[in-house]
């Protein structure tokens, strides 16, 4: 850790500032650990943890048996991202989490590719599928999962011409077996992606 810094677990109404005025989402995730990062006393970097919100995800990393391990870093989101502090922040959180899977995505809509990612020994999946979702065009921030069960036309019942369509961005999944080494070990033998290359080319997070 450079000097200067200092890492500790920070509660859910300290992330809002960063996650909902500087990161690009702008909504608060489900969180059930928050890390905050501080420079001199000053909050400069927020890591989150939580439960994805898709059940598919679960089950479908590594299995039935593992499903209660898996855990997504869902926010990382840096006031003024200077040289190593994603790397910094990402790397220290993950050894206060326990025996955990860990998931994490990169917006390919937004350019970004997972630098952080690939730095902190992450194993690379490949990329998810373009899915078309249901949307409301006057809050496009909100999670497709808000709409988990209902049909396009209860939505427009409910909505109007405010609700449409879209493809979700496709973003590249990472998946991080942090623990005993025990457990890694199991865990990592029964993950069920197809491990790839990490990808290259592109404008890095």
């Amino acid at each position: 850790m450079e000097s200067g810094y200092t890492i500790e677990q920070i509660n859910y109404q300290d992330t809002k500032p960063l996650i909902l005025d500087v990161h690009y989402a702008h909504r608060m995730p489900s969180i059930q650990k928050s890390f905050g990062m501080f420079k001199d006393g000053e909050l400069v970097g927020v890591c989150t943890y939580g439960i994805p919100p898709s059940h598919t995800l679960l089950k479908g990393v590594c299995g039935e048996e593992f499903k209660k391990d898996v855990i997504e870093l869902n926010r990382l989101v840096l006031k003024y991202n200077r040289k190593n502090e994603a790397s910094q922040l990402v790397g220290q959180t993950l050894k206060k989490l326990g025996n955990k899977i860990v998931v994490s995505y990169a917006d390919g809509a937004q350019d970004h590719l997972g630098i952080v990612y690939q730095a902190t020994n992450f194993t690379y999946t490949g990329q998810t599928k373009p899915i078309k979702e249901i949307y409301l065009k006057s809050r496009p921030h909100l999670h497709h999962t808000t709409f988990r069960g209902k049909t396009y036309k209860q939505m427009e019942e409910e909505h109007g011409d405010d609700v449409g369509y879209r493809l979700r961005s496709i973003k590249h999944r990472y998946v991080h077996f942090v623990g005993d080494k025990r457990f890694k070990k199991l865990a990592r033998k029964a993950l069920r992606y197809k491990v790839s290359p990490y990808p290259k080319n592109v404008k890095p997070i």
